[in-house]
């Protein structure tokens, strides 16, 4: 089965051992010195190091933040960056225990021969060789055992963190912490859901099949589950290795690459969001194979519509343009600051232009939009993000392979095509048509709801606000009090805890700071049960 993780869901009772296990970490690399302010924040290097002492959650939490320059001073962005998938293999017992349950029936049924020596071993799972009993090569991969219950703890543990942390500092909240912790249990949940990415795959090769220098491995059904995936075996280098030996391939190598990134984005909707040198092999007769589409992101058509806005602008240095486009594509908001976040868009826009044309970087530039959009209160989508880090992973990919490729003239030749697309006449047909046809709907249903909105205001009750409904106001506001009451009550028992507990005192002063933790964390327990129960009276 395939790890489905909701935060929402996750028992913080149970979370409480791996919480208490988490600040004394924290504690250990100086985190507990930022509640006294930003200028007494751990280290870059501390933090990376935190990350990666946490575990498997955790290092993919820090490859998110890592994300989010708009968050972080660029300084912990570098060292996070440094976090790798890279963990030791489980033994060859285990992944036949897996396979074997999965797909139920013993490995030498299924497989023909199997390497017991994974290919690659990363923090989900690991890929090993083998061949079918009908001669098929194939690569096969598998996850690793006991995933769910670690990540849905873990995920407990931070949600109680997040909301630790805005009770104590409500700074935070305009941050959206709890909506980055969701992002990220939904990213981990796509990840581990190999059916998913075997949907992805077969997505991918139907968009991509007219690109003539490109090979994607075909997944193999009768052997793959939700937490194993075969197949075909590709069987080529790295594409960084290749670039080394032949140089000369590298200019057709990257047109294809940058062809793929834009035309999955533009006309379907999809892009590889891990698109770095260990994910594109050169097979022998020159082709470029992609792999691994665990990491996928999706935008809808009216996103793609107004990223195709936004490049526009972008290219010809129209700010009020790019500042529309952009603003299409997030979560509209009445806070933001359209004026202030018009003068730092032309800022990037101006230092774009003033560049040098090789020096410039689309991904950067989506970069410069996120960290100017958080700064004047604009919700940005986890999506633009992850597009931002795709363009940013495939330009210095871009770089490494041939230092001296007009990047840019390749990307200004593939958008151009798009774009002339994307404005054909039989897209502008089919728009229109779909237009006519909501017109039709509106002018079909607008003289009922006419007359239902003039009944009503001949009835006088348009717009009426009764009396039960403001005795209902103040009754939430007084649920509301008490629980923010209770609330403060248990962070307060947490933070005194654990102070017991990391304090160099022993006996029975940590056995006391344990059982405030655990006192303070059932009582956040209760008060979210009891606010979920009385929202579903309610209903």
């Amino acid at each position: 089965m395939a790890v489905m993780i909701d935060p929402e869901k996750s028992s913080l009772l149970r979370a409480a051992p791996r919480l208490i296990q988490i600040l004394r970490v924290l504690a250990r690399h100086k985190f507990l010195g930022a509640l006294r302010g930003k200028n007494h924040w751990p280290p870059p290097h501390e933090v990376r190091e935190t990350f990666e002492e946490l575990g498997l959650t955790f290092l993919k939490f820090g490859q998110v933040l890592a994300m989010r320059r708009d968050l972080l001073p660029d300084a912990y962005i570098d060292e996070l960056e440094l976090l790798h998938d890279q963990l030791p293999a489980q033994g060859i017992d285990a992944v036949r225990a897996t396979v074997e349950i999965e797909l139920g029936a013993p490995l030498t049924k299924v497989f023909a021969s199997f390497s017991e020596t994974p290919l690659a071993a990363a923090t989900i799972a690991q890929v090993h060789e083998a061949t079918m009993h009908n001669g098929r090569h194939v690569a096969v991969k598998v996850q690793r055992p006991g995933l769910e219950a670690m990540i849905a703890t873990d995920i407990a543990a931070l949600t109680y963190l997040v909301a630790l942390g805005e009770s104590l500092f409500p700074r935070l909240r305009a941050l959206d912490l709890p909506v980055l912790v969701r992002e990220f249990a939904n990213s981990l949940n796509r990840e581990t859901d190999f059916q998913r990415e075997a949907r992805s795959i077969v997505l991918f090769r139907t968009a991509l099949a007219d690109v003539p220098d490109l090979w994607i491995p075909d997944v193999v059904a009768e052997c793959s589950s939700g937490t194993v995936l075969t197949l075909e075996f590709s069987a080529g280098e790295r594409v960084d290795i290749y670039a080394r030996l032949h140089p000369e391939a590298m200019p057709r190598a990257i047109g294809t690459l940058v062809r793929l990134m834009l035309q999955t984005i533009f006309e379907e909707g999809l892009f590889h969001a891990d698109p770095h040198p260990g994910n594109v092999f050169v097979l022998p007769d020159g082709r470029l194979s992609l792999l691994d589409f665990g990491m996928t992101g999706e935008l809808d058509e009216p996103m793609r519509d107004s990223l195709t806005l936004l490049l526009e602008a972008v290219v010809k240095g129209d700010a009020r343009a790019a500042t529309e486009a952009y603003l299409e594509m997030t979560t509209a908001s009445e806070k933001v600051n359209r004026a202030a976040l018009l003068l730092d868009i032309k800022a990037v826009l101006y230092e774009i232009h003033r560049s040098d044309l090789a020096d410039v970087s689309i991904g950067d530039a989506f970069d410069s939009l996120l960290r100017a959009g958080s700064r004047h209160g604009v919700h940005n989508p986890g999506e633009f993000f992850l597009l931002t880090r795709a363009f940013v992973i495939l330009e210095s990919m871009i770089r490494q392979l041939d230092p001296d490729h007009n990047y840019l003239g390749s990307f200004r030749e593939e958008i151009s095509r798009l774009t002339a697309q994307h404005f054909s006449l039989a897209r502008i047909t089919d728009k229109t048509t779909k237009l006519a046809r909501e017109l039709e709907r509106l002018m079909s249903d607008a003289p009922g709801d006419t007359r239902r909105v003039l009944r009503r205001f001949a009835e006088g009750n348009l717009g009426r606000l009764q009396s039960p409904a403001l005795e209902a106001l103040g009754g939430r506001f007084s649920r509301n009090l008490e629980r923010l009451t209770g609330a403060i009550a248990a962070a307060a028992l947490v933070i005194g805890g654990a102070m017991l507990v990391l304090a160099p005192l022993g006996g029975w002063h940590h056995i006391l700071g344990e059982t405030m933790v655990i006192s303070g964390i059932i009582g956040t327990l209760i008060i979210s049960i009891g606010a979920l129960r009385r929202d579903r009276g309610r209903r």
